[in-house]
């Protein structure tokens, strides 16, 4: 099999959880353990990073893993989901893996899986860990796919784990109080591991105080002592931030949402110094400043026209779109365009209550099963007060908001990660 062959294979063999959502999942680590077992446990051979949380996850994990490479440290990041390719999830010092590695890996151990059936995420999570094994990696930076105690990365012991935040996201497994999510990602704690927690509240906080306390691992609630004193926005849209270690830090990414994932990093960083890791400042700068080129990250308030301003951000849930909307009620444009799309299980009422009356709006579904009807989307939206018409793909409703928009006004693509992979993949394939 060549490498299109492979992952048709692979999408068609075992349950995508991107694709089909629920059918996918997988409750327990027995097929995980049965692959690393099998793989000869490649985690085992570098140091890693765990990152978790419901929002900004993604975010930490590109940053983080940039400010590594830019220390030296040959860097292995896996992330989920990818946008345009799958291949996009596993990255060596921001290389994506080769496209004849995964074709060989399926090859070889196929005759093991398919027995065992293990979904996508599974099959994913080993295919990574083998790649960073056969590359040697100094430090891998993985990123949580769901929850975090059963969640199929959770076999590594990390130096360090990270949890961005917690709200309201995969109900339907992680549970529907913001306590039991916490529990859930408060799982991926391990015994004398040091955690940093980037946003806690009173139903959240003492979830985490009381495994990190059974663990006997030392937590830093970011929020109690912040190391980001004040920012301000350059003229090309970055930030520019002021924190306890480093004066005039540029942030490339501009989403309002990393002025929360900035801090939580911060504090994140002097734990790894305190570990040994050697992060110099100018690695810290560089990282900061040139994260999409060093690791490859779309799709967080990214700016990919002008005249009209169109911007797409991966922001899918209340916590996220919470960010967006504030954002875009300050982003100075005559009038604002919104294409947007969103899967079927997901809080629709609570993503359209927070967004605003006054745009022209584009219904539209990404390519996936899960997608919602763009008729469903229009119809929830009317209870909010939103206007807009339906079309059948990201593409079409793209081209109709470039028709009615003006050099000055600001088209936003959003609602769901799949809206913007089709964006990015369809209209903007060289970006992606």
């Amino acid at each position: 099999m060549d490498y299109e062959e492979t992952l048709d294979y692979l999408f068609r063999s075992v349950p995508m959880f991107q694709q089909v959502g629920g059918a996918a999942y997988k409750e327990g680590l027995e097929n995980t353990l049965a692959l690393d077992a099998h793989l000869g446990h490649p985690h085992r051979s570098f140091r890693t990073i765990h990152v978790a949380g419901t929002n900004g996850k993604g975010s930490c994990s590109h940053m983080l893993a940039a400010i590594l490479q830019s220390a030296g440290y040959k860097t292995g990041l896996y992330t989920s989901p990818h946008l345009v390719d799958f291949r996009e999830r596993i990255r060596v010092d921001g290389a994506k893996m080769p496209e004849q590695s995964v074709v060989d890996f399926v090859e070889r151990h196929r005759p093991f899986f398919e027995p065992l059936r293990p979904s996508f995420f599974e099959l994913a999570t080993a295919m990574a860990f083998q790649h960073f094994a056969t590359e040697k990696v100094d430090v891998a930076v993985v990123e949580v796919g769901l929850g975090g105690r059963l969640d199929c990365t959770n076999i590594i012991r990390p130096a360090l784990s990270i949890i961005t935040n917690i709200s309201f996201d995969h109900v339907q497994f992680l549970g529907n109080t913001l306590a039991k999510i916490a529990e859930e990602k408060a799982g991926i704690i391990k015994s004398c591991t040091p955690v940093v927690v980037g946003e806690a509240n009173n139903e959240t906080r003492p979830v985490f105080a009381r495994r990190a306390q059974a663990v006997q691992a030392p937590v830093v609630f970011a929020e109690d002592a912040p190391l980001l004193r004040s920012w301000q926005r350059t003229d090309g849209g970055k930030w520019l931030y002021q924190t306890e270690d480093y004066a005039d830090l540029v942030g490339e990414l501009g989403g309002l949402c990393q002025l929360k994932n900035t801090n939580t990093l911060l504090a994140a960083l002097r734990l790894l110094q305190e570990q040994g890791f050697r992060l110099h400042e100018n690695a810290v700068r560089n990282g900061f400043a040139r994260v999409t080129s060093l690791t490859g990250l779309m799709g967080r308030w990214q700016q990919l026209e002008e005249h009209p301003d169109v911007v797409c951000d991966t922001g899918h849930n209340t916590g996220g779109m919470s960010y967006v909307a504030e954002q875009l009620a300050q982003y100075p444009c005559r009038h604002l365009h919104i294409v947007m799309g969103m899967v079927s299980d997901k809080d629709a009422d609570g993503v359209l209550s927070l967004l605003p009356a006054d745009a022209e709006y584009y219904f539209t579904r990404a390519k996936v099963a899960r997608a919602m009807p763009e008729e469903t989307l229009q119809a929830a939206a009317l209870r909010h007060r939103l206007h807009g018409h339906c079309f059948p793909t990201v593409r079409e409703a793209l081209a109709a908001a470039k028709r009615n928009a003006s050099p000055s006004d600001l088209i936003f693509v959003g609602g769901s990660t799949f809206v913007v992979a089709d964006l990015l993949g369809d209209c903007y394939p060289s970006v992606g």
